[in-house]
């Protein structure tokens, strides 16, 4: 049986909290006194339905969205009261959504990921170049680097993005769906990528999901959400059944292990079993 995990035990340490936030759009209210710890040095993986918050807790996590109350530390300062270099050299993004300017090239865009480390005493350096070197071939954009982003697939320029993220060499990352527009390959590799930044970088990253299978294969942590609130989260191993699978996404499944990793896997009803 899963319950929910109280928020302020899921992490004994964590760099970037919500305290008790409300959070939503003009006067649309999407949460209320939601509150969540990242796990340091975790993989956190955040899933839910559609319009549940995964999204809108991730923007204001990373300091694109206020918090109409409550607040969002980072370092235990509050994260809209930071200096934006500040946060930018601590926590990178990857949003939902990204436009890049008309006739930038691929390796323009990821070099963007460098901004934050450059001031008036430390220009770009010969370091820099070999960062944005390895964050292309880290995501498999080398070959790319002088084509222009507004040229690529959907596929190709979300790895540009990702790479850009690289760039930054934050200890936190924050992923907004970042296997969208990728096919199942890409995405495995995109996953993949994550998983080993977070094993052998020891970065903690923080990615919104739709697949749960997906989410319970790569996360270390996993919180759970439905209509802006916290449903369960903890190790997917422990908090991942059929009856958290029903009461998040209404669906009825069984839930197996998988051959290939032991990690839950949700295998839904058949449609003649589901009404039933």
């Amino acid at each position: 049986m899963s319950t929910a995990v109280p928020a302020q035990q899921a992490a004994p340490g964590s760099r970037l909290t919500a305290e008790n936030v409300t959070l939503g759009y003009d006067r649309r209210v999407i949460a209320e006194e939601l509150s969540v710890r990242i796990p340091d040095n975790s993989f956190t993986v955040i899933v839910g339905p559609n319009a549940c918050g995964k999204s809108t807790l991730l923007r204001a996590l990373s300091r694109m969205l206020k918090p109409t109350g409550g607040r969002v530390l980072l370092d235990g300062q509050a994260i809209g009261s930071m200096p934006a270099k500040k946060v930018a050299r601590t926590l990178g993004l990857l949003p939902q959504s990204s436009t890049a300017p008309d006739g930038i090239t691929v390796a323009d865009l990821v070099a963007r990921g460098r901004y934050p480390h450059q001031g008036l005493l430390r220009q770009w350096s010969a370091q820099d170049e070999r960062i944005v070197a390895e964050s292309m071939a880290a995501t498999g954009v080398g070959d790319l680097a002088e084509r222009y982003v507004d040229e690529l697939s959907g596929g190709q320029r979300q790895r540009v993005w990702i790479a850009m993220a690289l760039a930054q060499q934050t200890p936190l990352l924050l992923l907004d769906e970042p296997t969208t527009f990728l096919d199942i390959q890409h995405q495995i590799e995109v996953l993949d990528l994550c998983a080993e930044l977070h094993e052998r970088q020891g970065r903690t990253l923080v990615a919104v999901l739709h697949d749960l299978n997906q989410a319970a294969r790569y996360a270390t942590h996993l919180i759970a959400l439905r209509e802006g609130r916290v449903v369960a989260e903890g190790r997917p191993g422990e908090i991942v059944d059929a009856e958290l699978v029903r009461e998040v996404f209404g669906v009825a499944c069984q839930v197996i292990e998988c051959p290939e990793t032991g990690t839950p896997l949700v295998v839904p009803a058949a449609r003649r079993a589901a009404r039933d």
